[in-house]
């Protein structure tokens, strides 16, 4: 199961977290449905080597941030896999999933990392691993060094501390008026994410996946649960600047973790891992951007040798 907890947010937007804590029983893709917010269709496949679960109130926490365009439940699996040592929160962030979507909201960076912060102080979480994928990860990261007593751990996924420029925001534009929306069904959210996207180099089921289950049913069709002008507002505010002065301020243990084929290259990856006081480097084979939803059980294996140092040091 997975238990909403409303969070107040920056400007009192109000945030949708949802605590895990149910054993994982059957395969990710066997799921009641993509709009499903606590992504109880989603399980994970193989348990957590831990035995039974102590009280909540005794766990160590940790807070998930999914990317742009994601969602709480795209960490359903690794949420129910860390449930069984830590108390396992994820949020949907301002602009996505179940949280509020204000039309003239403020979508900058300071706004979404107070807002992690107001959810590790509201739900009594810190200090907290932060586990953040993609514009989640730098807001761990930028959080981190502004907050370090909230932050006893940090992993960093398929994220680059370096500018991404103006050409890479033009681009984005372009992409979302190629969306042929509405999609009449999940079948064509899928097929096109996965297979038609001039994006997708190769077949890949789990993008499709991954997009499907940030689709709602409307009158017309299926639609994204978000506003694409708000994905672009958010992200404005980032690919103009480098990050690499907030990740060398970041003091506690840090694991940079990249798929193969993802959009941070080792090169850089590493030397984030250099410029970081305490960072150490992971890599996870055959897994592109989606590192959590492509590879769960690789991505497990990256992240765990990690959480035991955290919770043994």
């Amino acid at each position: 199961m997975a238990r909403r907890i409303d969070v107040t947010g920056a400007g009192g937007v109000r945030l949708a977290a949802w605590e895990f804590g149910d054993p994982p029983k059957t395969d990710r893709f066997d799921h009641t449905g993509p709009t499903d917010p606590t992504g109880a269709g989603h399980p994970d496949r193989t348990g957590h080597p831990g035995g039974s679960p102590a009280p909540a109130g005794e766990l160590p926490g940790v807070l998930l941030l999914h990317g742009l365009m994601g969602r709480a439940s795209h960490w359903a699996p690794t949420a129910r896999w860390l449930a069984a040592r830590h108390r396992a929160v994820a949020l949907d962030q301002r602009g996505h999933g179940r949280s509020d979507k204000p039309p003239r909201g403020s979508y900058t960076r300071d706004a979404y990392v107070e807002d992690a912060e107001a959810a590790l102080e509201q739900l009594g979480l810190g200090p907290a691993v932060l586990i953040g994928h993609a514009m989640g990860a730098l807001t761990a990261w930028q959080l981190a060094a502004k907050r370090p007593d909230l932050v006893r751990g940090l992993i960093i996924c398929d994220m680059r501390a370096t500018a991404l420029g103006g050409a890479s925001q033009h681009t984005w534009a372009e992409w979302f008026r190629a969306w042929p929306v509405p999609f009449a069904t999940l079948a064509d959210v899928r097929k096109w994410f996965g297979e038609d996207d001039p994006w997708v180099e190769r077949p890949n089921p789990a993008r499709g996946e991954f997009y499907a289950e940030v689709m709602a049913e409307s009158p017309d069709g299926w639609r994204p649960v978000f506003e694409p002008e708000h994905m672009l507002r958010s992200r404005e505010t980032w690919v103009y600047d480098a990050h690499w002065e907030e990740l060398a301020q970041v003091r506690c243990p840090t694991l940079v973790v990249r798929g193969l084929d993802g959009e941070l290259g080792r090169a850089e990856a590493q030397e984030m891992v250099r410029v970081l006081p305490h960072g150490q480097y992971a890599e996870v084979a055959d897994a592109g951007h989606l590192v959590h939803y492509d590879q769960p059980e690789a991505w497990r294996a990256a992240i765990e040798p990690f959480l035991d140092a955290l919770a043994n040091g």
